[in-house]
């Protein structure tokens, strides 16, 4: 096992498991241009790490994230519109940094994600949250808009229920988000380590490459038309990963009953 610390969170890689968590309780985890840097570096970092197989995305303290931290938005609030663009294209590619990992990422939310903090969840793959965390998209009360955010919590939670929670900034709790689809999974809190490990320990056993793979192909079908060119790609795409490596291994160990190379 090994575990790196910067100023404002931990990265832990135990096995083919990775683990980043933001470590600032004190201002309930919120973000701020070292944050965006660091976790923008992290997962950089992890995705090329050819042993780490899954990522958690996880959180000291009572919150999860509570968006961007207040003496960064006091900054923020003298910068010209350039500077705030520069910014604000850094916490853009964070969040696309996460977004596109070839690695699956999984969301531990163990408190509120309010702001900022719901980008992170909806950027991963896969959310699990306590019953008693609480989300929130704020940014209108503050005359802003959560802009860079937006790719990724509409494709998470939907444009109908994105309408609704973009314009109204009301609190919704875990039992709504799971309802809108926004999270996948709520659980007590005694519950949520064995539940994050328990997906984490399943994506593990399947084929990297596979995984790899599967994670691109909702993000490249998700939103296409299915035309002949969709067809034709879903063929060209099953073709390659029969013909590769891991996908004949996969297909030997199956009708040998034995493990595959991944497994052993």
């Amino acid at each position: 096992m090994s575990t790196q610390s910067t100023q404002r969170l931990t990265a832990e890689v135990n096995g083919h498991v990775a683990r980043v968590t933001l470590d600032r309780p004190e201002v309930r985890n919120a973000f701020d241009d070292t944050t965006i840097l660091e976790l923008t570096a992290a997962f950089r970092g992890l995705d090329a790490d050819s042993n780490v197989r899954v990522i958690i995305l996880a959180a000291n303290g009572p919150a999860f994230c509570a968006g961007a931290d207040l003496n960064w938005m006091k900054r923020m609030a003298g910068y010209s519109e350039a500077e705030n663009r520069a910014d604000a294209l850094n916490l853009a590619t964070m969040l696309n940094t996460i977004h596109a990992s070839r690695k699956p990422v999984i969301a531990r939310i163990q408190g509120d994600a309010y702001a900022g903090g719901t980008g992170l969840v909806a950027a991963c793959d896969i959310a699990v949250s306590v019953a008693s965390a609480n989300f929130c998209l704020s940014e209108a009360r503050l005359g802003l808009m959560p802009a860079t955010i937006a790719p990724y919590v509409i494709r998470a939670m939907g444009a109908r229920a994105a309408h609704r929670y973009f314009v109204s900034a009301e609190k919704f709790d875990a039992a709504e988000a799971l309802r809108i689809g926004f999270v996948h999974q709520v659980v007590s809190s005694d519950q949520l380590d064995e539940s994050v490990d328990a997906i984490a320990k399943a994506i593990v056993a399947n084929s990297p490459n596979a995984v790899s793979e599967c994670k691109r192909l909702v993000s490249d079908f998700a939103h296409r038309e299915i035309d002949d060119d969709l067809v034709a790609d879903t063929a060209d795409r099953i073709a390659r990963i029969r013909a590769s490596e891991e996908g004949r291994e996969g297909v030997r160990s199956f009708l040998e009953k034995r493990k595959p190379s991944w497994l052993v």
